[in-house]
């Protein structure tokens, strides 16, 4: 492409939030306007979705996938908005399950409010999300509705079995890259099913909707490989990853030479992280012959992803969801 990197995401960012403001604008007022009596859970709920939850992703994905086969985007909102509150309910749960306080430079749902609030905060998204969820499939096509629901089900049961497997993992330096790299793809699910979901509102084929989820699932697999990557840059997040989760993708890719693995190891076990030791870990995998191998397996699902878009007609919708996957690996391959 010829969009320089920093371009190219501030497009994508651009793009992400205007096509998924308007189902954002509606998840927040679900809950600002939600009548919660215990202050507690109130405020949780507020400073999520306030600070914490601008996610336009989800919604312009849905957004985009049904303009891709004709469908008018107005018509993805009311999904959007329970989209947003249903994951949003399952990260403040992960976070809960990897006991992450903070995330970039915020406290999140748990390190600012402590584990009993965020979990009923989440269970409050949760049971919010399904009953708006329920209630816009009810206003479409009984068969619509119908497929709609099992796909929203059965890739949040895909996503937790993901997380609970996950938990076996934990503390285990010597895992297998591919083992969680199936964890990924298993994470994915979300981005599959609201993929398969825009063509299904859009009035698209079985056929097309395949092609869209097929999309969607690399889509997610790259986004998270990405948040990976960034993970490594940071000492605090590293150090919890280390500690409390699965370490990164790429640091697992450069665990696989002994000699590589023994320097990382020995920052790893410092009480404390700091920015130079991140440095340290990011120049020791950088250059390494398996960084270099994943490299090649990402562009490999990037070849995927613009495969199955061979379906979209819609040329400007199509540079659209193109861009979209371009942006997960740009400056990583």
């Amino acid at each position: 492409m010829e969009m320089s990197s920093n371009k190219l995401m501030e497009k994508v960012k651009k793009l992400l939030e205007k096509q998924g403001r308007n189902a954002y604008e509606a998840a927040k007022e679900e809950i600002l306007n939600e009548e919660i009596t215990y202050e507690p859970i109130r405020e949780a709920l507020q400073y999520f979705i306030q600070e914490l939850w601008h996610n336009f992703q989800h919604p312009a994905l849905l957004s985009l996938t049904c303009e891709s086969v004709g469908g008018k985007t107005e018509n993805t909102t009311s999904i959007g908005v329970a989209l947003i509150l249903l994951t949003g309910a399952a990260d403040i749960h992960d976070d809960i399950i990897d006991q992450s306080k903070t995330k970039g430079s915020k406290p999140t749902v748990l390190g600012k409010f402590g584990r009993d609030i965020a979990l009923l905060a989440g269970d409050a998204l949760l049971l919010k999300g399904c009953t708006l969820l329920q209630k816009a499939c009810e206003e479409i096509p009984k068969k619509q509705g119908k497929t709609i629901l099992n796909l929203v089900k059965e890739a949040f049961f895909e996503i937790g079995i993901a997380e609970a497997k996950e938990t076996t993992f934990k503390g285990n330096w010597d895992l297998a890259p591919k083992k969680y790299l199936d964890i990924i793809r298993m994470k994915a699910a979300i981005a599959d099913a609201t993929a398969r979901i825009g063509a299904i509102i859009g009035g698209g084929s079985s056929y097309e909707s395949e092609a869209l989820g097929k999309y969607g699932r690399t889509l997610g697999i790259l986004a998270t490989i990405r948040d990976d990557f960034i993970d490594v840059f940071e000492p605090d997040e590293l150090k919890n990853r280390a500690e409390n989760e699965c370490l990164p993708l790429p640091v697992l890719y450069a665990f696989r030479d002994k000699k590589v693995k023994n320097k990382i190891v020995k920052v790893l076990r410092k009480r404390e992280l700091k920015e130079d030791d991140a440095y340290k870990i990011v120049e020791t995998i950088t250059e390494t012959e398996n960084m270099q191998t994943l490299k090649k397996e990402m562009k490999v699902l990037l070849k995927i992803g613009i495969k199955s878009l061979k379906i979209v007609e819609n040329q400007k919708v199509l540079n659209s969801l193109e861009e979209m996957l371009h942006v997960t690996v740009e400056g990583l391959i």
